[in-house]
């Protein structure tokens, strides 16, 4: 495919996350890169956080890798270790099934801009999130119960 139009790429802003799980992330907008290249195996976004957006809840992955490389700005990476501070150069990765529950948090004045890259295995992946009572599975969401949402 070549060069990417990154303004020309899908935006997404917000999430699929069901209330009241979804107004931390409402602000947040990827421009979806790897779709735009035709990329199958993997998936590629430019992450833009503006002030106080997060970039997710914070979760872990059953089977997807991910990584984060901060192009712009600075976030708090929030893990299950504590509190680090990533500015323009830093990165991250998170290993599939390491129980880890991880996000990112725009406490700065500025928007930060981040380079995700994840594996994509939407038909086995489960997210697990640690701090608030959801489950994504492969077909849709559900409480850590199972209840259907």
């Amino acid at each position: 495919m070549g060069k990417i139009d990154i303004d020309g790429a899908e935006r997404r802003v917000g999430s699929s996350y069901p209330n009241p799980y979804n107004e931390e992330t409402r602000t947040r907008a990827r421009r979806v890169l790897g779709d735009a290249a035709g990329l199958t195996q993997f998936g590629v976004n430019l992450l833009e956080l503006p002030p106080g957006a997060w970039s997710s809840q914070r979760h872990w992955h059953t089977d997807e890798d991910e990584f984060v490389w901060v192009v712009e700005g600075e976030v708090v990476l929030v893990t299950d270790a504590g509190e680090s501070l990533l500015r323009a150069g830093d990165c991250a990765g998170f290993p599939a099934g390491r129980a880890d529950g991880h996000h990112l948090q725009n406490r700065s004045a500025h928007v930060a801009r981040l380079l995700e890259i994840g594996s994509r295995r939407p038909r086995t992946d489960v997210t697990e999130y640690p701090d608030i009572d959801l489950r994504f599975m492969p077909d849709g969401p559900t409480r850590k119960n199972g209840d259907r949402l």
